[in-house]
């Protein structure tokens, strides 16, 4: 098992590409600089009226298969 730490601001209208299925990945870039693609709906508990914002975890298999994600702090 695997994890990239990763931090994001989506705006809320931004973000509604995501809601609607018009993209369905997220593409970020990690703290170390790595890329990584998950899931858009994985977002969707994190979602406030400011959008997505915040430092996250991902979590993926051996097979970089994605498994979880995580809020780990706002961003201030």
């Amino acid at each position: 098992m695997g994890g990239a730490r990763f931090r994001l601001d989506i705006s809320a209208d931004r973000f509604l590409a995501y809601y609607r299925g018009t993209a369905r990945a997220v593409l970020a870039t990690t703290v170390d600089g790595r890329r990584v693609q998950f899931p858009a709906n994985a977002l969707r508990p994190f979602l406030s009226h400011e959008g997505v914002r915040g430092e996250f975890l991902l979590e993926f298999d051996a097979d970089n298969k994605f498994i979880a994600l995580h809020k780990l702090a706002e961003l201030s």
